[in-house]
This record gives C-alpha cells, sequence and structure tokens, in this order.
C-alpha cells in the first residue's frame, strides 16, 4: 500500500539529501529581465504577467534542483495573492514539480472542521468529484501542512484521504516565528506544554500510517529555531516525520535544523525557501540570468552542511 512517508524517507535516502525547497515567490526575489518580458507581452494584465512570470522563475528552479533535491514547498498565499492566474500557476508548479520526480509538500496549513476540512483535504491532496460522478485531481499535491489546534475533527478528515490515497500531512507542532512561544510555550494543568500536548495528539493520530521505512504518513512541523524543544517533541513522537522550516534567511544554522532527527539521522527534512530563491542576489560572480545556478550552488552547500551536521550532533 502507497504511504507518503515511504515515499519521502527513500527519496531523502536517494539523494542522500534531507531538504525541501520552498517555493514562496515574491516579485522581488525574480530578475528583472523575467519580470520586465511578461510586463510588456501581457500588459495591462498584471496579475497574468506576475504569475507567468513566477512560473518562469519556479520552473527554472525545478530544474536546477530536481536530481538533488527531494522535494518543493510552495506556499500558497503567494500564489492566492495573484487571484484565479496566481491558482493556475500553483496548480503547474505542482505539475511541473511531480513531472520531473519531485514530491510536493502544499504548505497551506489548513485548518477547519467537519465538511469544509473535508473539502480542504479532498481539494488539496485528493481527489474532486465532478458532476458527472467523476473524479479530479485539483492540485494532486503528495502532503499538506494543517493545523492541528481545533482538534481531531479538523485532522480526521485529512487523516481518511491519506489512509485511502497514500498521502501525508504535517501538523504544526513547533513554528519558527518568533511570538510563537507565547501560547505554544505554556505550561498546562498536568505540566506538559501546548506544544508537547500537539506531540502526543500527532503521535497518537498517526499510529495507523506508520510505513515500512518506521515513520507515519502523519508528520510535525517543527522549527529549527527551536533545536531544544525540538529535541523534547522527537522523544513524545518516535515515528514521526518532522517538516523543519527556519533554516537560512530565518536564522537557523545546520546544527539546530538537524535536532528532529531520529539518532540514526532520519524522519526529517529541513526547508529553505528564501535562501534557495535568492541565492543569486548575494552572487556578486553571476549575472542575474544565472540565478537557477546560483540556486543549485546553495542547495549543494545546505546539503553538505546537514549530512555534516548530522555525523556531529549537537542537540540530542
Amino acid at each position: 500500500m502507497k504511504n507518503f512517508a515511504d515515499d519521502l524517507a527513500r527519496k531523502i535516502a536517494e539523494l542522500n539529501n534531507p531538504t525541501v525547497m520552498g517555493l514562496d515567490p515574491r516579485l522581488e526575489y525574480i530578475p528583472e529581465d523575467i519580470r520586465q518580458k511578461w510586463i510588456k507581452d501581457l500588459a495591462p494584465d498584471t496579475e497574468l504577467a506576475a504569475a507567468c512570470a513566477i512560473y518562469e522563475f519556479n520552473t527554472a528552479l525545478i530544474d536546477a534542483v530536481c536530481d538533488i533535491v527531494p522535494a518543493i514547498k510552495p506556499q500558497f498565499a503567494y500564489y492566492e495573492m495573484y487571484g484565479v492566474a496566481g491558482i493556475d500557476t500553483l496548480k503547474k508548479t505542482i505539475a511541473y514539480a511531480k513531472n520531473k520526480g519531485m514530491l510536493v509538500i502544499a504548505d497551506a496549513k489548513r485548518n477547519d472542521i467537519g465538511s469544509t476540512a473535508t473539502a480542504y483535504a479532498e481539494g488539496i491532496i485528493g481527489e474532486t468529484e465532478l458532476d458527472d460522478g467523476s473524479r479530479k485531481h485539483m492540485f494532486n499535491a503528495d502532503a499538506v501542512t494543517v493545523n492541528g489546534y481545533l482538534g481531531i475533527d479538523g485532522i480526521k478528515p485529512f487523516l481518511d484521504v491519506c489512509a485511502r490515497d497514500g498521502k501525508g500531512i504535517f501538523t504544526l507542532v513547533h513554528t519558527s516565528n518568533p511570538s510563537a512561544v507565547d501560547f505554544q510555550d505554556m505550561v498546562l494543568e498536568d505540566g506538559r506544554k501546548v506544544y508537547e500536548l500537539m506531540a502526543d495528539c500527532v503521535n497518537e493520530w498517526g499510529k495507523e500510517l506508520i510505513g515500512e521505512e518506521g515513520f507515519s504518513s502523519v508528520g510535525a512541523v517543527l522549527g529549527a529555531t527551536v533545536p531544544e524543544q525540538a529535541v523534547a517533541a522527537r522523544k513524545r513522537m518516535p515515528n514521526t516525520f518532522m517538516l523543519v522550516p527556519g533554516y537560512g534567511a530565518q536564522g537557523a544554522g545546520p546544527d539546530a535544523a538537524v535536532a528532529s532527527f531520529t539518532k540514526d539521522g532520519k524522519g526529517a527534512i529541513v526547508n529553505a525557501s528564501r535562501s534557495l530563491m535568492c541565492a543569486w542576489k548575494k552572487r556578486e560572480d553571476l549575472a542575474p540570468s544565472d540565478f537557477a545556478r546560483a540556486t543549485r550552488d546553495e542547495a549543494l552547500d545546505m546539503k553538505a552542511k546537514l549530512n555534516a551536521a548530522l555525523k556531529d550532533r549537537k542537540y540530542v
């Protein structure tokens, strides 16, 4: 039976690279010549011009790293802000990455209950039923980020799709933003912190979806900026696959990023977005038109640093 955690673990092992490239495009990340080309061709339809520039940028980055990076993680908000044209670019980006052999983690952070959660789950990782009774993949991502703080009735529809279609979810446990501690580190009456309670829930929710590689398709989001909490959470979630944001532009280095991994260096994938997309801006030796080469170089450097950090763990 298909299992997302198995697919991800095996792809990471195949490429020896526990990283995911976040695709959170802003227009200022895209070289000016690409932007101006589409503005010239499509003015006055500026939303479509922006979406086309983003798609050209995305596909060039995917081409540059698809043989060395296991997955992409497009953040839905950066596409939704451009309306229908942006959504179309998001769908095409997902399809393009999958065609190149990459896994796709939809960073949507959906949070709702009942039939609405079912609609989110089917739309992003499942299938939508049409008027003629047929079913169609809309986004067809392999996994999606979710917010579990509404409880199990907001998560159960996603679990059902994961079990049926071999897909995955990553549930927010401890995030990388500075104010996360205001809520997630609050101490409950039983002595647990809020994020520890969520970790226990994720561990329980995922027990039925543990694959052959020993990890569940019900994953967790653990920010790289909180390595001590990541170590504590890993003890509560020994079979959970962890998505680790916060590397690079958000300030976390490789030593902190690998805190979520198991002792044998498995079970987690580290995200980098701006540090990969904007690598060309730091390269005085390259022209802006060589932006994809800069991203590939940065991705290889990230891979080397993470693998080195896994061999010499600072947080255990």
